[in-house]
């Protein structure tokens, strides 16, 4: 008996461990709960001597609702990550000091955003500024006893004077009012602006102290740069009368630090900006372009001597402009990074090859941002593909194919969790035009079944969707549907001609390329034709809400930011460039404007179409989604309107991000049809 009760407690212990070993083999799925949990790590900077690399890690502090960010530091062979500061603070921006001895940084710890020093070895900090508005862009200048940084400077003058008569002492007035003769008087994240210009100041990068003011007038200024020997700082800005008028006709200018005088070095009819010095003090790569009367224009690469001479094109035609242009330390040429074709990699243009044709330092589908270069040629940079959220990586100039990854924060979140397969397509538009997209599918998908489609379309217009990480995606096909996403004409990453594509016309032909795009999909043979669902922002929110005033193929809508009536939206915006996508002002011609308003539309919707913004938006204001809530109410079509609160065009607050989330999802399947009929109650947000 004794032996038989043995056997019994073996065969019991057997069969739970079983159990339990197959439970924990049980896929996981990227549900709701991960989306608090994960982390992401921006702005690496790798040290002068390609030793040691510092980069900002944040995450969401659960508890405040917001983002929380400090700074890291990890040696160059992925050894030693450890954190620099801590505190549930912002820290961000780290920059090395020349000599390697030292990182400036960006730290709201003291209740404000100020400017903060660190040495390396003992982690002693200084808090160098005491400013009354934020700092930004900080440069350190060659021999690193300064820091250059731009700050805003308000423009006090008294605009229309009056006098108030005496009141009570202690008498609690409301606010006065503000007087406003600027073009713009507010500005998207940040509310209401005083008038105000951006200017370059110095200040000691020991003792700190008292901030220097460099430029002067009212105008506005970029980033600094120093020259090799730190007399002069370069900048671009439009120091030209009528400024605010003077659409992208901005010049770079060197300003001499101790005298403050200034001297245009470029003249030409359209932008020229972000100058960078070679190490030796001969030469300033910058980036521009002619003006050509475009609504978009796509920046190419230029040259000149440092005294403004000697200026040419150094690489054009480029399938979109250069970014984070950075020179080798040998003065050789200039690294910089291209986004094109859903990939960003790294380029280099020798100084041998002027006019040439750049050589593509990395290459695959991936997205490198963020990129750093020491002096020795070492790389750190950020990199992101389809099931890689954005990982910290080094390699050598030398060897750019041997890729290191030194910390990837959401291994242990991600760890045993199934994500989606993605594939690549290029299908014909309407007209023949190759269009580029993908179609996520489902995390458990199976040969012979169907399933529900999410169209999901991108803002700008002129911006492009891309192979990196996208939890949004990927939680939706947890959740069981292919997702699909392309680049419709108009998008930056295939040469300025597929920009010009919806020149003067938008929304247009874009939308025939995302039609094309879902019958694309549909052809895969997997698709359920009746449960097609769309949805984006911003521009993405425009054309959403287009499509469902020109065809009824689709289930339900979500139009998250739109612009829904131009004649009125090119008056409110929180800048007045978007007069240029039209031939004519609204006034001249109201029935242009009109066109290509989703309103205009409007009683031709049948879908059920929701509509979500956040209430301080200064883009594309409330009083546009309230006005095509409005009338899709007044022809008692199936709406509702998600106002988010104190959230600006893009959602400050993580929980609102997932709450964007929730609200798509419960939409959808609030009216997804299963067995010949659409559901009632929503019932999304299990995963």
């Amino acid at each position: 008996m004794k032996r038989y009760r043995e056997r019994r407690w073996i065969v019991v212990l057997t069969l739970f461990s079983a159990a339990a070993f197959a439970a924990d083999k049980q896929p996981k799925y990227l549900d709701k709960e991960t989306y608090f949990q994960m982390e992401s790590v921006s702005n690496p900077s790798i040290s002068p001597d390609g030793s040691q690399i510092v980069f900002t890690r944040s995450r969401a502090d659960v508890m405040k609702d917001q983002e929380q960010s400090n700074l890291w530091l990890v040696d160059i062979n992925g050894r030693r990550p450890r954190e620099l500061t801590q505190g549930t603070w912002r820290d961000s921006m780290a920059a090395w000091s020349p000599d390697g001895k030292r990182i400036a940084f960006m730290s709201d710890r003291s209740g404000t955003r100020q400017i903060h020093v660190m040495w390396i070895e003992s982690h002693e900090v200084s808090q160098l500024t005491h400013l009354e508005h934020a700092p930004a862009n900080l440069r350190w200048s060659p021999d690193g006893k300064w820091i250059a940084f731009n700050m805003a400077i308000p423009d006090e003058t008294n605009l229309l004077p009056v006098k108030m008569p005496k009141v009570p002492k202690g008498a609690q007035l409301a606010k006065p009012a503000v007087i406003v003769d600027r073009l713009s008087w507010g500005r998207d994240g940040f509310g209401q602006t005083v008038k105000e210009f951006n200017q370059v100041f110095v200040v000691d990068s020991t003792i700190g102290g008292a901030a220097r003011q460099i430029t002067q007038g009212n105008y506005n200024h970029s980033g600094p740069e120093w020259s090799s020997d730190g007399k002069t700082i370069y900048v671009s800005g439009i120091r030209k009368p009528d400024a605010e008028y003077l659409h992208q006709d901005s010049e770079i200018y060197a300003i001499d630090v101790e005298s403050g005088a200034v001297k245009a070095l470029t003249d030409r009819k359209g932008p020229d900006r972000e100058p960078r010095v070679s190490p030796d003090g001969k030469w300033i790569a910058y980036t521009g372009n002619d003006e050509k009367g475009y609504t978009n224009h796509l920046a190419s690469l230029y040259l000149m001597d440092s005294s403004g001479g000697s200026q040419r094109v150094w690489a054009d035609n480029l399938a979109n402009s250069p970014s984070e242009v950075q020179w080798a330390h040998d003065n050789s040429g200039v690294y910089f990074t291209v986004s094109e074709a859903g990939t960003t990699n790294l380029y280099f243009a020798a100084m041998s090859v002027a006019g040439g044709k750049p050589r593509k330092v990395t290459s695959g589908a991936q997205v490198l941002n963020g990129v750093s270069v020491s002096d020795n040629g070492r790389v750190a940079a950020v990199r992101s593909s389809f099931k890689e959220p954005g990982t910290l990586v080094t390699f050598a100039l030398q060897n750019p194919a041997e890729v290191k990854k030194l910390v990837d924060v959401n291994a242990e979140v991600l760890n045993g969790v199934k994500l989606a397969d993605v594939e690549e397509m290029w299908f014909p538009s309407s007209d023949g035009l190759k269009i580029q997209a993908w179609l996520m599918k489902p995390v458990n998908f199976e040969a012979g079944k169907k399933y529900p489609l999410l169209l999901y379309i991108h803002g700008g217009p002129w911006s492009l969707y891309t192979v990196a990480f996208n939890w949004d995606w990927q939680n939706f096909a947890a959740n069981g549907y292919a997702v699909l996403y392309l680049n419709p004409r108009g998008s930056t990453g295939y040469g300025q001609e597929f920009v010009n594509g919806i020149q003067y016309s938008y929304p247009g032909k874009d939308y025939d390329d995302l039609m094309a795009g879902v019958d694309a999909a549909i052809a895969k043979g997997f698709i359920d034709e009746d449960n097609l669902f769309v949805s984006g922002g911003s521009g993405g929110g425009v054309l959403t809400a287009w499509i469902v005033g020109h065809t009824n193929r689709f289930r339900a809508a979500v139009s998250m930011r739109p612009v829904i009536d131009w004649g009125s939206f090119v008056g409110i915006t929180d800048g007045p460039s978007w007069y240029l996508q039209f031939h004519k002002y609204p006034w001249e011609d109201a029935q242009e404007y009109a066109v290509r308003s989703p309103l205009h539309y409007v009683a031709n919707v049948t879908t059920p179409t929701m509509v979500m913004t956040g209430e301080s938006d200064l883009r594309t204001p409330i009083v546009q989604s309230e006005e095509f809530y409005r009338a899709l109410k007044m022809l008692h079509k199936e709406t509702l309107m998600v106002r988010m609160p104190e959230e600006f065009h893009g959602w400050r607050r993580p929980s609102h991000r997932l709450l964007q989330q929730l609200y798509l999802q419960a939409w959808f399947e609030k009216w997804r049809k299963r067995d010949g009929r659409p559901d009632v109650v929503p019932t999304a947000g299990s995963n």
